[in-house]
């Protein structure tokens, strides 16, 4: 009887608390905010991992997201458009191993001007742009991006999934983190609330200091508003979380895009150290096989 009345009890106790955490749960978001607790899309990244490799449609969709969206206020001074042909590159061709050759690459950075000076008036006037040129930039010089941006410069893409801690899945939360701020959030003008951007919301937060929002402000407002902004050669739908994961994975890529090579040879030293290994055992015993302990 005693055994019971305990096992009543302990499921009565049991009960209590599921339903406490089903309320606190009904109480905040269904999974944690904050640069602590990055999110990443759904099946994680095909290229993490030592035999992850880079989908070459989703860089094509994300290098289409940067130029029609990012490339107006961020820079890539570092990537030439030669790379987008290069082996393991959004446009890649087998059959144009060059990339100053790739004709879909020629088109691309004949697509854009960049500025150039005439020669014989010493004007400056813009060309199209060659495979060999790099991405042209926004602005002028950083004086212009600063006056253009409230006076902080918006940060060069060329590395930024290496700069930031959590890579890809920084890029990935930060431009589908922006959220209305909640009841008691004042949000200053011309600042955003995000709820993975790194900062402090407390100062500007009227509620219970215990409670307040993850996440802080920044300038940038949402790049990525509405479903549809960018439309995919391939037919994709271009959700807003789409187009977040495609540009992420394209600047992933470009940070490191000799990631996939460096993979394969990683893979082959892995084996030949594996076969050697076992040549010198097999040797070892063979050659000790008779010698008397």
């Amino acid at each position: 009887m005693r055994f019971i009345t305990l096992a009543a009890a302990g499921l009565a106790t049991l009960a209590l608390a599921s339903a406490g955490l089903a309320f606190a749960q009904e109480q905040r978001p269904a999974h944690e905010f904050g640069p602590e607790h990055l999110d990443e899309p759904e099946g994680g990244w095909s290229f993490e991992g030592p035999l992850g490799n880079f989908d070459q449609n989703a860089l094509q969709r994300g290098y289409k997201v940067y130029r029609e969206v990012c490339a107006s206020c961020h820079s890539m001074k570092s990537m030439s458009f030669r790379n987008l042909g290069q082996k393991g590159g959004p446009f890649y061709d087998p059959e144009f191993p060059n990339p100053n050759d790739n004709p879909r690459v020629k088109a691309l950075a004949a697509d854009l001007t960049i500025p150039a000076i005439d020669e014989e008036t010493g004007d400056e006037e813009q060309v199209p742009a060659k495979t060999s040129d790099t991405f042209p930039n926004p602005f002028k010089n950083p004086a212009a991006a600063r006056a253009s941006n409230g006076g902080i410069a918006p940060p060069d893409l060329s590395v930024i999934t290496s700069a930031r801690e959590g890579g890809a899945s920084y890029i990935y939360s930060l431009l589908t983190g922006f959220r209305d701020p909640p009841a008691g959030l004042t949000v200053n003008g011309g600042q955003h609330y995000n709820v993975f951007y790194p900062g402090d919301t407390g100062s500007q937060w009227a509620g219970d200091p215990r409670l307040k929002p993850p996440g802080g402000f920044l300038a940038m407002p949402p790049p990525l508003k509405a479903d549809g902004q960018v439309t995919f050669d391939d037919g994709t739908p271009s959700t807003v979380k789409q187009m977040s994961k495609d540009v992420a994975t394209f600047l992933a890529w470009a940070a490191d895009p000799k990631q996939e090579t460096r993979k394969q040879m990683g893979v082959g030293v892995v084996i030949y150290l594996l076969i050697f290994a076992v040549v010198v055992y097999l040797s070892y015993r063979r050659i000790w096989a008779k010698v008397e302990h």
